[in-house]
Parts: structure tokens; C-alpha cells; sequence
């Protein structure tokens, strides 16, 4: 078990399967010494916990819970291609988007769950840029989705 791993495990957490894709793409791809991978739903066995809105059906607190969920599944893509997660140099970039009401703007503090579960799972290494954007709607009606850039070390 790599370190990475030992910590996820110290923090009560499991590396899921990968999330199958739901269309034509891949989870994760290797370019050079960075991991791209696609966006990543909430899913946990196969299915969304929860879907709807931030700020309707669902609220922030359970869309932040979701996007440590989203954050675990990147990192089960990164490691399908790089192997081993201790590789990870550092997390360069998080992207998160918001399924939200209208009226609602705590976008930032919903993708901070996914931010946050970098950061206590690999330290420094998981400091990173971010974006976080309300959408519309999301695939399956997913209420958040995160996708991470890493930067493997050579």
C-alpha cells in the first residue's frame, strides 16, 4: 500500500474502483509528467447518492461532502494511470463545478470539500490552484463534478 494510501486508511477512507466513463473519453491520461483526469461525479458503487441542485435539493453542506467523494474518484484515476499515488509531485489544479439554484453562490465553499481532501491526504502536495463555477445542470443530475490536473514526479 503506498503512503497515500496509508493516509486515506488513517483518515477512515478507501481509493474507490474507477468510475467507469459514462460517454466516449477516458477517466485519466498521462501527458508528459501530467495526469489529466475528466471530470469526476460523486459516485460511490456505481451510483449517485444524491442528486439535484445546490441550494434546492440538496444543500451545501451534503454538495460538500460530494465533492470529497469527487475527489477520492480523481484520485483513483490518477493512480490508474500513474500506478502508484506517490508519485503525485504536487496537485497543480482542481476544477470543480456546481449544479446550483439560481440564487445560490457558495460554489467555493462546496469544491473546499474536494480541496480540503487533497490537502490532509498528500500535505503541501495538494495545495493547489482552483476554480470553482455554478452550472446549470450536470450529468445524470449530479449536484457537483471535480476534475484535477496532477504533476507526476519524474
Amino acid at each position: 500500500m503506498s503512503a497515500v494510501e496509508e493516509k486515506l486508511a488513517a483518515l477512515g477512507l478507501s481509493l474507490p474502483e474507477v468510475v467507469p466513463p459514462l460517454a466516449a473519453y477516458q477517466p485519466a491520461v498521462q501527458s508528459g509528467v501530467y495526469v489529466y483526469t475528466a471530470g469526476q461525479l460523486p459516485m460511490v458503487e456505481g451510483k449517485l447518492p444524491v442528486t439535484g441542485k445546490v441550494g434546492a435539493e440538496v444543500t451545501a453542506e451534503e454538495a460538500k461532502d460530494l465533492a470529497r467523494v469527487c475527489a477520492l474518484n480523481a484520485l483513483a484515476a490518477v493512480k490508474s494511470v500513474a500506478g502508484d499515488l506517490d508519485r503525485i509531485a504536487r496537485v497543480v489544479k482542481v476544477v470543480g463545478f456546481v449544479a446550483s439554484q439560481s440564487d445560490f453562490t457558495g460554489q467555493p465553499g462546496v469544491v473546499n470539500g474536494a480541496s480540503e481532501l487533497l490537502a490532509e491526504v498528500l500535505g503541501d502536495k495538494g495545495v493547489h490552484a482552483r476554480s470553482a463555477v455554478g452550472v446549470a445542470v450536470l450529468p445524470l443530475d449530479a449536484p457537483v463534478e471535480v476534475e484535477i490536473q496532477v504533476e507526476l514526479a519524474q
